[in-house]
């Protein structure tokens, strides 16, 4: 495990020429008036009040996001669970992370999304910016924990401590290291297992 380090600088998501060019203004109680598609059948998250257009998925992202899925569910007690790709609803902003480990049971979130998480998980293959940008949303939403996973590298960044509207400390787990989480004690991923060799 490498030692523990500040969290690297923030960007606004709305400052990335990346993101901004695929943006359009929309509040949440709008954004929740839409259909789960827009008109050209594309899959969308609400950022920072703007309608953001979802990274196709690879084979390989589904395959480590299962993967987790398994391995979180496995650790959890009752009265929590693993949501996969669902929304959550923050003030200005529906991001649905590819994993969001939330309190109560699957019925509590009937009638509403929920509004924070225990941990969320972003996987990363060709969405890093994005997901970094996101720590931001999720540090202001209170969740005490946020994975980045980067499978190209064979790392996964935790962040924890949120405080003012950013994270403030990020440990750093690589390939041969055991990831325990601060936040769900019985939670352990080895990232070799997780990665493979």
């Amino acid at each position: 495990m490498t030692p523990p380090a500040a969290a690297p600088p923030t960007t606004s998501i709305l400052e990335l020429p990346s993101i901004r060019r695929h943006a359009s203004p929309l509040s949440v109680e709008e954004y929740h008036r839409l259909s789960e598609f827009n008109e050209n059948g594309r899959r969308t998250e609400l950022l920072r009040g703007f309608i953001i257009e979802k990274i196709s998925k690879s084979p390989r992202h589904a395959f480590l996001l299962l993967r987790l899925l398994e391995i979180i569910r496995a650790a959890l007690d009752a009265g929590r669970h693993a949501r996969p790709e669902q929304p959550l609803t923050l003030v200005d902003s529906e991001p649905e992370p590819d994993i969001a480990v939330v309190a109560g049971d699957l019925g509590d979130y009937a009638d509403a999304h929920p509004a924070t998480a225990l941990l969320v998980i972003e996987i990363a293959f060709t969405s890093e910016e994005l997901d970094r940008a996101k720590a931001v949303l999720y540090a202001e939403a209170g969740i005490a924990e946020y994975w980045l996973v980067l499978p190209a590298r064979g790392l996964i960044e935790v962040h924890t401590v949120p405080r003012d509207g950013l994270y403030t400390h990020r440990q750093v787990f690589a390939r041969g290291e055991t990831l325990a989480s601060t936040t769900l004690p019985s939670l352990r991923v080895e990232l070799a297992q997780l990665f493979g060799a």
